[in-house]
């Protein structure tokens, strides 16, 4: 086996993004959000980006194991994309201080496909921006043995801070903390893809 060449293989192909949008809110801001967020990565040849919109997921809050064929075809949509993620961005606004069912969902009918991979996180609430949502989903991700990176985007007001083309009124901030972001789940994404080339993780 040719490691040297499949170490270079590796380094070229740009890392599969997965952007899981949180919200299924009727009226909700996120799509806003998630297309200037996607404008960010479209930039970046480092990351082919794909995405999960919960609002397009239909899946009970009863977990099962054993679920009906319309839970299994739902989860056919959306399962083999987070498999096939190399890294993650959640978009999540806060709601009454935490992040959305829809998405404790989509987590706890998955596991595997989370490991050893790094999440990275936009948020955007009132005054505090989500971030208590966040903090939250951390821990959330450590269970699931995600790594979390440290800087994300953070939207205090965020509506406000959009004109009504769509467009940031200063996108001064956001873009240089997406970039950060982006740049740190480059990294990760990035070595532990070639840790786990070398040695599969296990728990």
């Amino acid at each position: 086996m040719d490691t040297t060449n499949s170490a270079a293989a590796r380094a070229a192909a740009p890392l599969t993004l997965a952007l899981v949008v949180a919200s299924d809110r009727e009226g909700r801001f996120a799509p806003v959000v998630a297309d200037w967020f996607r404008g960010r990565v479209a930039e970046r040849p480092d990351f082919a980006l794909t995405v999960v919109d919960l609002a397009e997921i239909r899946l009970p809050t009863a977990l099962s194991y054993d679920p009906d064929p319309g839970v299994r075809a739902e989860l056919a949509r959306v399962t083999p994309v987070l498999e096939a993620a190399d890294a993650y961005v959640v978009l999540t606004p806060e709601y009454n201080h935490s992040f959305p069912a829809s998405l404790k969902n989509l987590i706890d009918r998955h596991y595997t496909e989370w490991r050893a991979k790094p999440v990275g996180f936009v948020s955007y609430g009132g005054i505090s921006g989500g971030i208590r949502a966040v903090e939250q989903l951390r821990q959330v991700y450590a269970e699931m043995h995600a790594v979390t990176v440290r800087d994300g985007v953070v939207l205090p007001n965020a509506q406000g801070l959009f004109g009504e083309d769509g467009a940031f009124r200063d996108p001064a901030g956001p873009e240089a903390g997406a970039k950060l972001m982006l740049d740190q789940l480059a990294w990760w994404g990035r070595a532990l893809k070639d840790a786990k080339a070398v040695r599969p993780y296990g728990t």
